[in-house]
């Protein structure tokens, strides 16, 4: 049945020709016109491809789409003849703080010794030619329902909204980006104590993004899943063959099943969504800031602040590097300044709020979004007097052998608990299997309570 338009005229210009808000029931995104901007002066992805006015972004090229000689993931760094620029730091980050998020600014000023080096920019992302047409599509044809936290009529492979209009379609843009089809790795998720002590939780990783095939004419063609993912504990010994089976959807909570070697049974998880804590991570670690966010969009109001320049992780080969050890990069109350890489990019940034009908443990959070690729870059995260509560960093690295900008690692600090954590941390992982060769084994057997399972058993 068709969604009946509803709108309430309620609208901030922003002077970079966007709204800041809107109410509405569906909203198709852009007309031809706007549309034919992609590929012209904006960047397939919706960016603008001119420099900034004062050269210090340049010029978007088409990004790193040829991989440089000896290409492996965490073993080649295009960019490691670059020295920083400047360094932003207690004794300066006065001078910066209109090109920082309030979270950057809280670490620098709590702890002694944080600080960001921020090298040149460089516009690495780059896409597939069909993620390019599929993007293109969209542009005129995906809407939203449910006052924006529901996608319709979006084909896959294909961001939903190049030209986003209100916050839920950014939103949308970070969840529809092209990260891979199916992939597989090694990843260790870790939590540092104050002595220097920390504990790991290294695991096999498997994700399938369903929705990322072009042959898909709509999110509920695959039942409106965002990701399938499996985790496999290899350690610590104590927790040594529990495997997490997580589906993700675009438009509900996740599900989760667990298996407990011990029991040789799978247990569904009652409840594995929103701000649940995540097991092993002393409540500094919520079900949806996996993967910097995830899950459904209905508990907040997004709001569309619109886009700056800022300085945020980008280009993290110095942080992948297979060379480093987790133990060195462990520092008491951040990881080592020294691996950490910061430029200077134009950012996407939405403000969302908890709705007056719902809850949750933040009831504000800021994203920032790169407007290249649509990764999160950026969280903060207040409670409800409104004081900043936790700070969320992500990475960003160019992978040209999927022609894709990939975001695995991240790292959460508490300003009140004065601790932080780390996920998705590949170093000393065996493997990064990007665009897995034998793909046809992603699929909804292989991402069932069965399958794990057997996984566990084996």
């Amino acid at each position: 049945m068709k969604q009946s338009i509803k709108r309430t005229p309620r609208w901030k210009h922003l002077g970079l020709g966007v709204l800041a808000s809107m109410t509405f029931s569906a909203y198709a995104a852009v007309s031809e016109q706007d549309a034919a901007r992609l590929g012209a002066e904006l960047t397939p992805s919706g960016a603008e491809k001119a420099a900034s006015k004062d050269g210090t972004i340049p010029e978007w090229k088409g990004g790193m789409s040829t991989a440089p000689a000896g290409w492996k993931p965490g073993h080649v760094d295009p960019f490691a003849a670059d020295k920083p620029l400047y360094s932003i730091d207690a004794s300066n980050v006065d001078q910066y703080k209109d090109k920082l998020p309030e979270g950057q600014v809280a670490l620098i000023k709590a702890y002694k010794g944080y600080r960001m080096d921020v090298y040149p920019t460089r516009r690495s992302c780059t896409f597939p030619g069909w993620f390019q047409d599929q993007t293109r599509k969209n542009a005129t044809h995906a809407e939203t329902t449910e006052d924006g936290w529901k996608l319709a009529k979006a084909f896959g492979g294909g961001l939903a909204f190049p030209i986003p209009k209100t916050g839920y379609e950014a939103m949308w843009n970070f969840k529809t980006r092209y990260v891979g089809y199916a992939r597989r790795q090694q990843i260790s998720a870790v939590l540092p104590e104050k002595d220097g002590s920390y504990t790991e939780n290294k695991q096999w990783f498997y994700d399938w993004y369903p929705f990322a095939d072009p042959k898909m004419q709509s999110p509920q063609e695959v039942s409106s899943v965002e990701s399938k993912q499996i985790y496999e504990l290899l350690t610590p010994a104590s927790r040594a063959g529990e495997v997490y089976l997580i589906h993700t959807f675009h438009d509900q909570p996740s599900d989760a099943w667990i298996y407990f070697p011990g029991q040789r049974r799978v247990r569904r998880a009652p409840a594995f969504a929103y701000d649940n804590p995540i097991a092993g991570f002393d409540n500094l670690y919520f079900v949806d800031q996996i993967n910097m966010f995830s899950g459904a969009l209905d508990r907040y109001d997004l709001k569309l602040i619109g886009k700056k320049e800022m300085v945020v992780p980008y280009n993290s080969y110095k942080l992948i590097d297979k060379k480093n050890k987790i133990k060195d990069l462990i520092k008491p109350d951040f990881i080592d300044r020294d691996k950490m890489r910061y430029e200077v990019h134009r950012v996407w940034e939405v403000e969302a709020t908890v709705k007056s009908d719902k809850r949750h443990s933040f009831a504000k959070r800021k994203f920032y979004f790169d407007e290249d690729s649509w990764a999160l870059l950026h969280v903060d995260m207040y409670d409800a007097k409104g004081n900043l509560w936790r700070v969320q960093e992500g990475s960003l690295w160019a992978s040209p052998d999927i022609q894709a900008c990939v975001t695995f690692e991240q790292q959460m600090y508490d300003l009140v608990a004065r601790r932080y954590a780390m996920d998705n941390w590949t170093q000393e992982g065996d493997v990064i299997e990007l665009e897995a060769a034998n793909r046809e084994k992603y699929n909804d057997s292989f991402f069932s309570a069965g399958a794990i399972r057997r996984m566990g058993e084996r």
